[in-house]
């Protein structure tokens, strides 16, 4: 058997966890409107619970909703690989799916 050691990437439309990376993660206590948002001109921020945030944002002209959890380091919050980016056709099959998958949940709890 050959060696190498080469890994190779796969391609793939998934764009789970490999989302691009936030350059301005939330602040450590995002406030929220009446909404749920936080007010930020350029990226909505809702906070799911501690540490874990939804944005919608916009990268290389695509919009995505990036839901994701943060890590602390220096004092800031920095986006983490635990999360996933959305492309809006998937966010959309998501809420067409919601009240499925919410009573899934309900006859298993």
């Amino acid at each position: 058997m050959p060696k190498d050691h080469k890994k190779k990437k796969v391609e793939t439309d998934s764009s789970s966890d490999s989302g691009p990376d936030d350059v301005e993660p939330p602040s450590k206590k995002p406030k929220s409107n009446a909404t749920g948002s936080k007010k930020n001109e350029e990226e909505p921020v809702w906070e799911l619970e501690k540490k874990r945030f939804v944005k919608v944002r916009e990268f290389k002209g695509k919009v995505f909703v990036d839901i994701r959890e943060y890590y602390e380091a220096d004092g800031e919050l920095k986006p983490g690989k635990k999360g996933i980016s959305l492309s809006t056709t998937q966010w959309h099959k998501l809420k067409d799916i919601v009240d499925e998958v919410d009573e899934v949940v309900k006859a298993k709890c």
